[in-house]
């Protein structure tokens, strides 16, 4: 029942947050104060009376999700942990200045935002995430509450999000639509045309309310409605305006991004009532429901495998990865409809129930395992290495958020074989390596492989493993370790010439010229270089000087940005490494040059120049060179 004086407080509460927008846009010189204003209204209602936070203890299992899809909003998010007194006036006029917790965008430096939003398009796919571990592993009554701007519908990650809601009837997740027509440089795609909003939503099974969005009492009703519904997501999409509140700015295009200058927020602040010194008492979660338990712990048990047998790293991942869950509940696997490829259906039929099917969508593939993570579980993605590029922005943004997952991608390189190039993951390495504080490893036989997916599940950041389609000879034994950053000498001695540097199927063919050339009275130095990031750089710099500089690197992937510039970047003076004194580098770098076609692996290493006949005339060809000729 709404009582006369909530309207009321709930009104007063609005104007400020839109004063306080203004006023720290202001006082930044930066910002977007007018999407901050248009969906003060629909924040003022469920900061009142639906959202149930402890602001002093953030990681309450219990607490519900406020996510700014809109996260150019911020203005407004920091107004509302104002009004709940997280934060003082003081920071909030500190807004997008060096130092403070409260950037242009929200990033989990600040302890009640969970994920970087920003890039549009993201703030619901992560949700669906968090909606799902609510749901189906934490089984907790906490919602995930989402505010999204209406340009950001354009965006095909927004459908992926609404498909996989309904397919998974998150009724704990409830999107809000701030549909305030105006872009940044324009009119948005539908405008105010809130029925075909609600018409593509109900398509994809959620419950859909049109409200105006400066009513507060059907804001209320809608909220209500939303927390009511047991057996689907809810989207309230509310027609609001531009700048509300200020006659000179509602509906007015030419203002997104600008802030407004000192008289100009002088004179709209008085128009908006002037300035409040609200607070808010939020409600508390419950304490008493405690999250589900998702199994019990047992001690780690890793698939094994002997020397000579032969099987693909994939396959290797699957068996790891299932005794990765059988020894840690925490461990969640998720995959793009390609899981008897990747082989993450060895864990989806042991554990369906830590098991999420996520289709053809990789984007939120990738954003549910943010959205899962966020409390606390270990999640696996997998998919073929060359469709996580269609996820790329949503890697670079899991770092921003400082999220901790787990990304492999099999079926990389040239060595597929038939398939041909459009299957081919050749740009894995360099785009995962370029990712802000990741990892990046690509085993090459299966104990290497187990191993490593073990290390994975603490490992924090972005993690990637790059696996390998085709059946690869089994080198190492079970007992073996492989710290991450590290490598493995497989061939060496006093008289090495030539080191050579391999990853994965290259190893092979690395050693296939080994046998060869030292046939010939070559010897040459193999390095498995199974961590490509963070690299072995101690093991490099001693090959360095112990060969005299003289380097071959191969690769099954594109020239640019993979092992071989891993390897080169690791004799630059990287501020983590120590620097190198040795005899000037002499490098041949085999790596695909040429856009690749259909045959069989062989065939195609063989044509992309990176097998063993590729590795030998190299050898030759450099000891041939007097020392200092250029490679």
């Amino acid at each position: 029942m709404v009582t006369t004086q909530q309207p009321q407080a709930w009104h007063e509460l609005a104007q400020q947050l839109r004063v306080d927008s203004i006023r720290a846009t202001t006082e930044a010189g930066s910002g977007h104060p007018t999407s901050s204003m248009s969906a003060a209204d629909l924040m003022a209602v469920l900061l009142y009376k639906y959202l149930h936070y402890d602001f002093s203890n953030p990681r309450h299992p219990n607490n519900d999700h406020l996510v700014f899809s809109k996260g150019h909003a911020s203005p407004l998010l920091y107004a509302l942990y104002k009004a709940a007194g997280a934060i003082s006036d003081q920071e909030l006029m500190s807004m997008r200045k060096l130092g403070s917790r409260l950037e242009g965008h929200p990033v989990p430096v600040l302890p009640w935002v969970e994920v970087a939003t920003g890039s549009l398009g993201q703030g619901l796919p992560i949700a669906v995430g968090i909606a799902l571990a609510g749901k189906y592993l934490d089984k907790l009554p906490y919602r995930a509450w989402v505010l999204l701007g209406d340009s950001e519908m354009a965006e095909g990650s927004i459908w992926e999000a609404f498909d996989h809601a309904g397919y998974y009837k998150l009724s704990n997740l409830i999107a809000i639509i701030d549909v305030n027509r105006l872009g940044q440089r324009g009119p948005t795609m539908l405008g105010w045309d809130i029925k075909m909003y609600c018409d593509r939503a109900q398509a994809f099974g959620w419950h859909a309310i049109s409200i105006d969005g400066h009513n507060l009492e059907e804001i209320d009703k809608a909220f209500q409605q939303a927390v009511n519904n047991v057996d689907r997501p809810t989207v309230i999409v509310a027609q609001t305006i531009k700048g509300k509140g200020v006659a000179s700015l509602e509906d007015q295009g030419g203002w997104h991004g600008k802030a407004l200058s000192a008289d100009q927020a002088k004179g709209a602040i008085s128009e908006l009532g002037g300035g409040r010194h609200i607070s808010i008492q939020v409600q508390k979660p419950d304490e008493q429901i405690q999250p589900a338990s998702t199994g019990k712990s047992q001690t780690l048990q890793l698939p094994t495998y002997k020397k000579g047998d032969k099987l693909a790293t994939r396959k290797a991942y699957g068996d790891a990865l299932k005794a990765l869950g059988a020894s840690r509940p925490d461990v969640i696997a998720l995959d793009g409809e390609v899981s008897n490829s990747t082989y993450a259906e060895e864990f989806a039929k042991a554990y369906p129930d830590r098991y999420f099917e996520m289709y053809i969508a990789e984007q939120q593939m990738v954003a549910a395992a943010v959205g899962i993570q966020v409390r606390k579980y270990k999640p696996f993605a997998s998919s073929f290495a060359a469709f996580l590029t269609r996820a790329y922005d949503f890697i670079r943004m899991a770092a921003i958020s400082r999220a901790n997952i787990k990304l492999v991608g099999s079926h990389a390189g040239v060595s597929i074989g038939e398939d041909g190039p459009s299957q081919m993951g050749l740009e894995d390495l360099a785009s995962l390596r370029a990712v802000w504080s990741s990892t990046v490893l690509y085993p090459c036989d299966g104990n290497q492989t187990a191993k490593l997916v073990a290390e994975m599940a603490d490992r924090e950041g972005i993690v990637y493993l790059r696996t390998t389609r085709m059946a690869t000879p089994v080198i190492y034994t079970p007992e073996e370790e492989f710290p991450i950053g590290g490598s493995k000498v497989i061939r060496s001695s006093d008289q090495d010439q030539i080191t050579v540097i391999g990853a994965g199927v290259t190893v092979f063919e690395a050693l296939k010229a080994y046998d060869r050339l030292k046939n010939e009275g070559i010897t040459v130095r193999v390095i498995d270089l199974y961590s490509v990031k963070p690299i072995d750089v101690e093991t490099l710099f001693q090959a360095a000087c112990d060969t005299k500089g003289n380097f071959i690197l191969v690769e099954d992937h594109w020239i640019e940005g993979g092992l071989g510039a891993a390897v080169l970047e690791a004799f630059t003076g990287v501020d983590t490494a120590p620097t190198y004194i040795g005899p000037k580098l002499r490098v041949i770098h085999l790596a695909v040059r040429s856009m690749p076609e259909s045959g069989t692996p062989e065939e195609l290493l063989h044509e992309a120049k990176i097998d063993a006949d590729a590795i030998a005339l190299a050898a030759k060809s450099l000891l041939k060179q007097p020392v200092g000729a250029p490679s």
